[in-house]
């Protein structure tokens, strides 16, 4: 069965997930969040995730103030999150371990599991998230020449090169939701992007955060005006 098959709505999904609090990381269906686990309870966790569903949910904490990655099970966590699948495992010699989650669907925090164990779990919610399980939703909807044009003033006031081919041939949905696991902003940001309430919404949100960016540094925004 083809990896994409496996999902086709929430009851698919197991109701309870491992959680991994990242600050500035979010994860969206069909994107890629490479992670490198190092500390003992996450490599507790992936033990764990890799003897069972191997599915884990990424979730900001709340407030400016907390860790990366925040110690114990105190700090609130933001509601909603993402739920991927573990597609690649390596473990690597200096005892990391290094994995990429592959997005399925954004889920809501029901309430907080008790795991017995030193990492954080919650039980969870997708039935707002439904639309996630259809691939392509709402992609006839997106400016795709906007949003390209957008992506190369950025790389270009960056300095940075990509593979137009490859971008060219992105279906819209993965680009969008790329860009937005990829981009460097703050955590605010990436978390109006994971609650955008459509594809059309997130990418219009990716667009305007690269035009106040521009007009940050002194650029023209390109066709953002």
């Amino acid at each position: 069965m083809a990896f994409a098959d496996q999902y086709r709505r929430p009851a698919d999904l197991p109701s309870r997930l491992p959680l991994f609090p990242l600050r500035g990381a979010i994860l969206l269906p069909g994107s890629t969040l490479p992670l490198n686990i190092f500390e003992p309870r996450y490599l507790e966790m992936i033990d764990d995730v890799m003897s069972g569903s191997r599915m884990l949910g990424m979730v900001q904490p709340v407030g400016a103030e907390a860790d990366e990655s925040p110690l114990g099970k105190s700090v609130e966590l933001r509601r909603i999150g993402g739920a991927g699948r573990v597609t690649s495992y390596q473990e690597l010699d200096d005892g990391r371990i290094g994995i990429a989650l592959t997005g399925i669907s954004r889920f809501e925090i029901v309430g907080e599991a008790e795991t017995g164990k030193s990492y954080r779990a919650a039980t969870v919610s997708y039935d707002k998230f439904a639309g996630d399980f259809t691939r392509g939703l709402g992609e006839e909807q997106i400016d795709r020449p906007r949003l390209v044009e957008t992506l190369r003033t950025y790389l270009e006031e960056h300095n940075l090169k990509t593979d137009w081919s490859l971008i060219e041939r992105a279906p819209s949905e993965f680009l969008v939701n790329a860009l937005c696991v990829m981009s460097p902003y703050g955590p605010e940001e990436k978390q109006a992007l994971l609650e955008a309430a459509d594809l059309k919404a997130r990418a219009e949100i990716l667009i305007a955060l690269a035009q106040m960016e521009s007009a940050t540094r002194g650029g023209s925004g390109g066709t953002l005006q």
